[in-house]
């Protein structure tokens, strides 16, 4: 007996409202299903990111520049039917998942979960990496993987300042960010650029941020074979090293002033020396002459 089924038809697979559309809508920022309506401008855009570079950008009139908080986000519109609905996950019109990642306290979609999304309570934002991976600085005032946990150095709210190369807010940036041992911050990609450029220095503190030794070691050598005129050589200058802080006397070079101490070529050079400290009132007192009672008062140091 033949069979007459159908030969090369597929059956028809039913897709979760959760991958209709995924990855296939949204901005460079997030890939998402809904667009947010600008509460403060009332304009459309992919993302509040999207409508910050809008606003703010050189062709833009300078008293009109202005960011979105996204606590404020009331409305969205749904990129697959075009509905205009208050923030929520799924569509009220065609059921679709606007964001397979959603946190309805940042009013924030993102469909891609290999970023590991979490909402952080005391940062009052969302971050990245994975809860279980991520542990909240409360001096710094932001989370930081668990493997720098006791490693890093904690300075009042390191990252709510902008970076020093770029000046982007640091609190609430998507690119990744370096932590220097100084206790200063920037992005990683800032700090491959000042490497790019032979600079190996912070540019907040100075400190070096990297291990130098090798560096030094190459300058000792040339500052070795490359000795001063005669004239030149008992002259010394006062330096204050950047890496340790300490101020020394050495001897002149142009080349470059090494620091006794730390052994840094980090240096820097000095008007004159360190200021002796302030006199105890003791022996203020001491050295005052004795010729009546109100000369010796007037010679203590309070």
């Amino acid at each position: 007996m033949a069979c007459h089924g159908l030969i090369g038809v597929k059956p028809r697979v039913e897709i979760p409202p959760s991958e209709i559309g995924c990855g296939h809508y949204g901005c460079s920022h997030y890939k998402r299903r809904c667009k947010i309506i600008a509460p403060c401008c009332n304009e459309i855009f992919d993302c509040r990111f999207c409508h910050n570079e809008s606003k703010n950008s050189i062709e833009v009139k300078l008293a009109d520049w202005h960011d979105i908080s996204r606590h404020d986000v009331k409305r969205v519109i749904c990129s697959l039917c075009g509905t205009e609905q208050d923030v929520q996950q799924m569509c009220i019109n065609c059921g679709v998942c606007m964001g397979r990642y959603f946190c309805s306290k940042c009013k924030f979609f993102d469909d891609d979960l290999s970023k590991k999304q979490f909402h952080c309570d005391e940062c009052g934002i969302c971050r990245n990496g994975g809860v279980e991976n991520m542990f909240h600085c409360n001096t710094c005032g932001f989370c930081y993987s668990s493997y720098l946990k006791d490693k890093h150095k904690c300075m009042e709210k390191a990252m709510h300042t902008n970076c020093p190369i770029c000046f982007e807010f640091l609190f609430d940036t998507t690119k990744a960010i370096a932590l220097l041992a100084c206790g200063h911050n920037m992005h990683l990609g800032c700090i491959r650029q000042l490497q790019q450029r032979l600079m190996y220095a912070c540019p907040v503190c100075s400190k070096s941020f990297c291990d130098m030794s090798v560096i030094w070691e190459k300058v000792d050598e040339i500052i070795e074979s490359r000795p001063m005129p005669e004239e030149y050589q008992n002259v010394k200058i006062w330096i204050l090293c950047n890496d340790c802080v300490e101020t020394s006397e050495v001897s002149f070079h142009t080349m470059a002033l090494k620091c006794p101490k730390c052994k840094s070529y980090n240096t820097r050079r000095t008007q004159a020396a360190p200021a002796e400290p302030a006199a105890s009132a003791e022996s203020a007192e001491s050295a005052a002459p004795a010729e009546s009672d109100a000369s010796s008062s007037s010679s203590r140091v309070e």
